[in-house]
């Protein structure tokens, strides 16, 4: 792995974890959202795989999903309103 590849990924990494030490709800369901992504991502390795699919291929996709997470994570966080009732 290059160390652009590698410092790539850490920044989501941090950011993820920095969300989850905050702890709450936000943290509950980001910590559900992880273990699903790498659930379904190895999935997908593994389909992909099978298929034949070179490991640069493979590389791409979860590269592809860690920009996302990347992106998701960077955004300011709002606070929703309750609804009151």
């Amino acid at each position: 792995m290059e160390l652009d590849d590698a410092r790539a990924g850490k920044q989501p990494r941090d950011r993820r974890i920095a969300k989850l030490m905050r702890g709450g709800k936000a943290a509950q369901r980001e910590a559900q959202l992880m273990v699903s992504e790498k659930i379904l991502a190895a999935a997908n390795a593994g389909t992909s795989l099978m298929a034949g699919a070179s490991a640069d291929k493979i590389v791409a996709q979860y590269r592809k999903k860690v920009a996302a997470n990347a992106k998701r994570l960077s955004r300011k966080q709002t606070r929703r309103k309750r609804k009151s009732r």
